[in-house]
């Protein structure tokens, strides 16, 4: 195990002391709040550190067997108990750096996904929707729910922007590395000479607000504004005006909602797109700064920021930043997007691991 591992293991475990001693106070008892805080660390806590001690455990099992192959009696025995305790140490060693990566917070809430067409016309359009198919369909896979929160649909198909809220587990933990440019290599339906047309969308992936936040905006800095909402929707639609646009006027971010059948409902949806949209906004201004200093996998958090290719004659997906190509895009498009998500998440998990290293050197 590298040292610097060890050192902030060796701290957890004397940090567990500190907390079963703060959780015997009654000061701290009944102060309710800071009580459930020390908890919630208690429990991080303690499964790192028993983890560390089972590492321990079976370091001095090795050492024990290690000693024992002197004896041709006990060799054989021996033998398995080396294997089994290397094999056990490894898997050990992997956990436990995987624990102490940093959590993001966000990561076990929704998410709003919003899809944009961008340069290439309908056929870009035609690709949103493509988008708007995978990730749907990878939701079905794992469980999660989804549903359209507003939509512009194109006149040939698909989309020129869509928002959709996804609920379930761990969604933008699981999503948030697909912001940023998508760009698609095909034969668009409408071309004549079968000549190789190349757009793009972009996709945003933001976490969804707590509810209790969402009240936080400022009524004088909103304007609300209803309209009909358009598309097609059954006899329902046209007769009520009750989508809602709210406008944040000082950063000229705007939401809508259509979806619900009240306005009230959908008022409130509008509400937390925006909410969603303004810390979208603070977190990638945020994300701009840290990556003039360091070239990190989110890279700058610009949209425009290329991030994948989906290459349709060659059956081909690329993803740029970790230099991923996988030869089995119908099978991605039609929401097979596990081993992408995987190896992103991986990429993500070693680039923290090597910031880990270097504070520990500095």
């Amino acid at each position: 195990m590298k040292p610097f591992l060890r050192s902030q293991l060796e701290r957890y475990a004397q940090r567990l002391g500190e907390l079963d001693f703060l959780l015997s106070r009654e000061d701290i008892m009944a102060d309710m709040a800071q009580y459930r805080a020390i908890s919630r660390e208690h429990a991080e806590v303690t499964q790192i550190a028993g983890r560390y001690a089972r590492h321990q455990q079976r370091e001095a099992d090795l050492e024990g067997a290690r000693e024992m192959l002197a004896d041709p009696d006990m060799a054989e025995m021996a033998q398995e108990e080396i294997t089994s305790a290397e094999t056990e140490l490894l898997q050990l060693e992997d956990e436990l750096q995987r624990l102490l990566l940093p959590k993001d917070p966000d990561d076990a809430r929704n998410a709003f996904v919003e899809i944009r067409a961008g340069t290439g016309g309908d056929e870009s359009a035609l690709f949103a929707g493509d988008l708007t198919r995978m990730y749907t369909r990878y939701a079905d896979r794992v469980g999660w729910k989804v549903e359209v929160v507003s939509e512009n649909a194109a006149e040939l198909g698909g989309y020129k922007e869509i928002v959709l809220r996804i609920e379930g587990d761990h969604v933008y933990g699981a999503l948030k590395f697909e912001s940023g440019g998508h760009r698609v290599q095909r034969v668009p339906a409408t071309e004549t000479q079968g000549r190789i047309h190349t757009s793009a969308c972009t996709v945003a992936v933001m976490p969804e607000p707590d509810e209790t936040e969402a009240i936080k905006l400022n009524p004088a800095d909103l304007r609300i504004d209803t309209f009909r909402a358009s598309g097609a929707g059954g006899q329902h639609i046209n007769k009520t005006d009750s989508a809602v646009r709210v406008v944040h006027l000082p950063t000229g971010i705007v939401a809508e909602c259509q979806d619900g059948r009240s306005q009230h409902s959908n008022k409130a949806k509008a509400l937390q797109v925006l909410q969603a949209r303004i810390q979208e906004k603070e977190r990638s201004e945020r994300a701009a700064k840290e990556a003039a200093l360091r070239k990190g996998l989110i890279g700058s958090g610009d949209r425009s920021d290329r991030i994948r290719t989906y290459n349709f004659p060659q059956g081909r997906l690329t993803d740029h930043r970790i230099n991923l190509t996988l030869y089995k895009l119908q099978y991605v498009m039609d929401g097979d997007l596990a081993d992408v998500l995987q190896a992103l998440a991986h990429a993500r998990e070693a680039e923290q691991l090597e910031e880990l290293e270097m504070g520990a050197a500095g």
